[in-house]
């Protein structure tokens, strides 16, 4: 990050002297570097913003009145509306034939088709006849022409073969109650004349009469008129383009109406009528509707009346030739015997199902689950075949198993006991055997006569005559006719008395009125929208001043930057334009820049006491942030206040000390170090008696190796003797290393910041400074600062302050200069 801050660094101070190259580059570059994160400076963007809030003023400004010019020169666009409620109501069901699902589908699109039927052409075609839409008259204001919809003072009838004159602009200007002039460019050649009104006037292409109408008055014929003539489909196109039908709440089936337009009287109008031409439209299509309707029933009556005599007549013609009337009783009764014969069977069915299970369970060897269990516990279902015979032998066979297991656990099977059980046994079971197979040879034998029997009523069933279907097949068309016929006859009579009252199946819950304010444009809005455009770029401005601002510009921004403590600040010496730093306190030592370098002076006594010798460095980070201006003016108050002060010019290869005193430089420092030149002859005076300096000297090949070397030391301890401060003025640090090598010999050594000059990386790099070679005492000045921007008096420092206020009050010998007007008052408030 170091490496990174050196190089930006380095391409500033490029940047500074012209894109000259860098001959060396003190910069420290290592771990010490600890640089404090960028923040935001509060007291810098206070400063900027203040500096730029008469360009957010105006910019503002600007915004508010181009939102006022947008307002003045936009028409405004008005909307009317109004609110209907459908009465939803399904004809199909109204005749009592529907209730399908299609019925319901029907509800769904009725809405959309009364939207639908609002914006056809069925209406439009009924609003062009009742409104006068195909000719438009205006007249022109200051900026914008107004429509005259049901104002204009005149009316206009034409016919029109040339269909390019459609929407073609006619000026009409009055020339007196009864005349008037008309003009239009018409088939590439202006027309032009001037008529009566009512008399016919014949162009190229188009006939028409203009006439005066009840607002025709002495105040409208000073205006200036227009018309404009539209055709069908032109007239169409507005009205799709202004006309709005929207469904606002299916459940509520409430429809919303609107027209917008730039009058609003018209758009009003345009909204009742519709409603009214709707209304019309809807009773036209009722009246339609139940005129179809009872035509379709009186069709239906007479079919159905047809059908039901014919129905009437096959019935009556099947009674005489049957002679039988109730069929469906000895139907009804033979269908009762049959079921009973059902029944029956079934249970015979049952019966020897069960008595096969019985044969199955006898020849098993274990009837029951133990000796105590009997065998209707064990077979409940046995009790239903109803023969005590058989279900004792079944107990008898059942115990002689139960006898033979006992038995066979004592004997063998060849004991005649056992074999005796086993006789036992197998007589019994052939006994079973036999009153199963009698049983069920009686089940066989009844079953067979139940079938018998259901086949002789089947045969009954079937031998009865083919007249009971024949007259339930004759019965049942009658009755539906009978029914129908009913029906259709009480909707005719209901129909008839609703046609009586026809009214219109929806309701206007809110008519159209007059629109009291425009929908576009939106005041509120475009004002909001101008003033937020201004400060928005207000604040981009301010936005982007401060992130260009890369200077020192007052005291508090130098110390927020440094950790080097500040003596004071050096004021703008505008008095007279030098074009090399000189010695002017000697001139002026009641300035304001005297002053302040007295109170700099002040300030050093607390750090160094000027009861001993002192050899105060000066030095900058580039050439022209004033360190030589600096180093003179200081070097006078100092000699001012009775100490002998020597200056030394140490910047070898940039000398300026002998220009700021006139004097020639053809020996000095570089001449002492190679002892060309004593100290006493390089010396040379100064306007102030107390005070004087040592010129550089020509330029050596080698500054930094002559200032290291051992008679630089014997040099200063040489000029100690016989002055009490040394000031040196030394190169930019910036540029070369001689100054780091001085400074760190000095007792104090002072870097000057000019403000509005200095950029805010040097102070990073006299921080570097400081850290990589201790100066302690490293102080800083703020030179070249404005009076109105430099955050303090010029009595800054430690408490020594003189307190007399700002300059020109009378302890100051300052120019006179004349009252600020109040432009150049505001101007100095926002700069």
């Amino acid at each position: 990050m170091a490496t990174n801050e050196n190089k930006e660094l380095e391409d500033l101070i490029r940047n500074a002297n012209g894109g000259a190259a860098v001959p060396e580059a003190p910069l420290m570059s290592g771990n010490d570097s600890e640089e404090e994160p960028a923040s935001l400076d509060t007291a810098t963007l206070v400063l900027v913003a203040r500096r730029s809030l008469l360009w957010m003023i105006l910019l503002v400004t600007l915004g508010v009145t181009a939102s006022w010019l947008y307002l003045r020169y936009t028409k405004p666009v008005y909307k009317s509306q109004s609110l209907l409620k459908i009465d939803e109501r399904n004809e199909g069901s109204a005749l009592g034939l529907a209730g399908t699902p299609a019925a319901e589908q029907s509800r769904t699109n009725k809405l959309a088709g009364e939207v639908e039927l609002i914006k056809s052409d069925i209406i439009y075609r009924k609003l062009k006849d009742s409104l006068a839409l195909d000719v438009n008259y205006y007249v022109q204001g200051t900026v914008l022409e107004t429509e005259l919809f049901g104002t204009s003072p005149f009316q206009v009838k034409h016919n029109i073969t040339d269909r390019s004159l459609y929407n073609s602009k006619f000026d009409l200007k009055f020339v007196s109650p009864k005349r008037f002039t008309l003009e239009y460019t018409g088939q590439g050649q202006p027309m032009r004349g001037e008529f009566d009104f009512g008399q016919v006037i014949t162009w190229p292409g188009i006939t028409l009469q203009v006439f005066g109408t009840s607002e025709l008055s002495t105040r409208t014929l000073e205006e200036n008129y227009h018309f404009v003539m539209l055709n069908d489909s032109q007239v169409n196109a507005y009205l799709n383009k202004n006309l709005a039908v929207e469904i606002v709440n299916f459940d509520a089936n409430t429809i919303q109406i609107s027209f917008t337009d730039f009058n609003p009287n018209k758009a009003q109008v345009i909204v009742d009528k519709i409603d009214a031409l709707y209304l019309t439209e809807k009773l036209s299509r009722k009246n339609e509707a139940t005129r179809n309707q009872l035509e379709f029933l009186d069709q239906i009556l007479d079919e159905n009346g047809k059908n039901l005599e014919r129905a009437e007549d096959r019935l009556q013609r099947y009674v005489q030739q049957t002679g039988s009337y109730d069929t469906k009783g000895e139907f009804e009764a033979i269908s009762t015997k049959m079921e009973a014969l059902e029944t029956a069977r079934i249970a015979l069915t049952d019966k020897m199902s069960l008595l096969s299970e019985v044969a199955q369970m006898a020849s098993q060897e274990q009837l029951t689950r133990d000796e105590t269990q009997t065998v209707e516990q064990s077979m409940p279902s046995i009790s239903g075949i109803q023969e005590p015979q058989l279900i004792q032998e079944l107990n008898a066979l059942n115990g002689l198993q139960w006898e033979l297991r006992r038995i066979s656990r004592s004997y063998t099977d060849k004991t005649e006991t056992v074999q005796s059980r086993k006789a036992n046994i197998a007589f019994t079971r052939a006994t079973i055997k036999r009153l199963l197979k009698q049983n069920q040879k009686l089940l066989q034998s009844e079953l067979g006569r139940l079938n018998q029997q259901r086949d002789r009523l089947a045969g009954e069933l079937q031998s009865l005559p083919s007249k009971s279907t024949e007259l339930a097949r004759l019965q049942r068309p009658l009755g539906l006719y009978d029914k129908n016929f009913l029906q259709l006859m009480d909707r005719k009579v209901q129909f008839n008395i609703e046609q009586a009252g026809a009214t219109a199946d929806f309701l206007i819950l809110s008519p159209a009125t007059p629109p009291a304010a425009p929908i576009f444009p939106n005041r509120l809005i475009v004002y909001a929208i101008g003033l937020a455009a201004g400060l928005f770029l207000g604040i981009s401005l301010i936005a982007a001043r401060y992130f260009m601002h890369n200077t020192i510009t007052n005291v508090r921004e130098l110390e927020r930057n440094t950790k080097a403590s500040v003596l004071g600040i050096i004021p703008t010496y505008d008095k007279e334009k030098m074009e090399v730093s000189r010695l002017i306190v000697d001139k002026n030592p009641k300035s304001a820049i005297s002053e302040s370098i007295r109170s700099i002076r002040t300030n050093l006594d607390f750090i160094s006491s000027a009861k001993k010798k002192r050899m105060i460095s000066v030095t900058s980070t580039i050439s022209g942030e004033g360190k030589t201006f600096v180093t003179v003016n200081l070097g006078g108050i100092i000699a001012l206040s009775g100490q002998r002060v020597i200056i030394l010019d140490l910047d070898m290869r940039k000398p300026k000390v002998n220009l700021a005193f006139g004097a020639q430089n053809v020996k000095g420092i570089s001449t002492i170090l190679i002892d060309r030149h004593s100290v006493q002859e390089c010396i040379q005076p100064t306007a102030i008696d107390s005070m004087q300096f040592i010129s550089a000297g020509p330029t050596p090949p080698n500054p930094s190796e002559l200032i290291l070397s051992d008679k630089f030391d014997l040099m200063i301890q040489e000029l100690f003797q016989s002055y009490d401060v040394i000031l040196i003025d030394t190169p930019p640090v910036g540029l070369v290393t001689d100054g780091i090598l001085i400074m760190r010999k000095a007792d104090i050594p002072l870097y000057i910041v000019r403000a509005d000059y200095s950029r805010k990386a040097f102070i990073k790099n006299m921080n570097r400074l400081m850290r990589a070679n201790n100066l302690t005492r490293m102080c800083t000045i703020l030179n070249d600062a404005s009076s109105r921007g430099s955050g303090y008096g010029y009595g800054y420092g430690y408490g020594y302050g003189y307190g007399y206020g700002a300059y020109g009050q009378g302890y100051y010998e300052e120019p006179v200069t004349k009252p600020l007007s109040f432009g150049e008052k505001l101007k100095k408030f926002f700069n």
